[in-house]
């Protein structure tokens, strides 16, 4: 999958409906109930994503003039932000949802072409702003299966999940603490490797079910593991 900002605008905007779709189903018992982060309830993850949208807008802006714009004040302005608007119904945090996407596609749409290449500051650590649609299409697709509201990683786009797939297993290659094991996707997928192979488990699946094992979004309960045996316990995804 194409990491490229401009062509992965319109997968955003389909995430985007599919979200905005489950939101507008839900009532005001629906955001109260818990989500599947814990001591989160559905409410916490839709102002989360709201306020992740205009962090992006900001290293976006920071990226477009080149004045040191950070993504949030500070992490406790971040946390006191989503606490706040977690008591909202579900009218108030679907029009925050739908405006706050609307300001990052504003944002994207202003972009100059060499802009792109400057260096943001984001909650991983320096990137290129070329990435910041994919983040954001990362959070809409991950705290949509997080609402727990019928949308599940097997709901994601093959091509994300692809992605996703092989963003989170280059990151455990580089984490001394995951361990060692051959991720074997279904399908014409590229095996990939995560510490020595030399006598690791090899699991197979669907890309989206690896994917959701590695993210603490499932159980891995459709993957298979051979030799025979229990699946690895990787690092907590974040």
């Amino acid at each position: 999958m194409t990491t490229d900002p401009l062509l992965l605008t319109g997968d955003l905007a389909e995430a985007n409906d599919r979200m905005l779709r489950t939101v507008t189903g839900l009532a005001a018992a629906d955001v109260a109930a818990p989500s599947l982060l814990p001591g989160w309830t559905r409410a916490h993850v839709l102002t989360h994503l709201a306020r992740n949208a205009d962090g992006f807008v900001n290293l976006l802006t920071a990226a477009r003039t080149g004045e040191p714009i950070p993504m949030y004040a500070s992490v406790e302005a971040r946390n006191a932000d989503i606490d706040a608007g977690a008591g909202r119904g579900p009218a108030d945090l679907l029009d925050d949802l739908r405006r706050s996407g609307q300001r990052f596609d504003v944002a994207v749409a202003e972009m100059p072409p060499g802009a792109w290449g400057a260096m943001v500051q984001t909650r991983r650590g320096p990137w290129p702003a070329a990435l910041l649609v994919w983040a954001r299409l990362r959070e809409v697709e991950v705290h949509h299966v997080d609402l727990a509201a019928g949308y599940r990683p097997t709901d994601w786009p093959e091509a994300f999940a692809q992605r996703l797939l092989h963003e989170v297993a280059t990151g455990l290659a580089d984490d001394p603490a995951a361990p060692a094991m051959v991720l074997r996707p279904d399908g014409p997928a590229r095996e990939l490797t995560v510490g020595d192979p030399e006598g690791a488990p090899t699991i197979t699946g669907p890309a989206p079910e690896l994917a959701a094992w590695l993210t603490g979004r499932g159980t891995g309960e459709l993957l298979t593991v051979d030799p025979d045996g229990p699946l690895p316990n990787p690092p907590e995804w974040i």
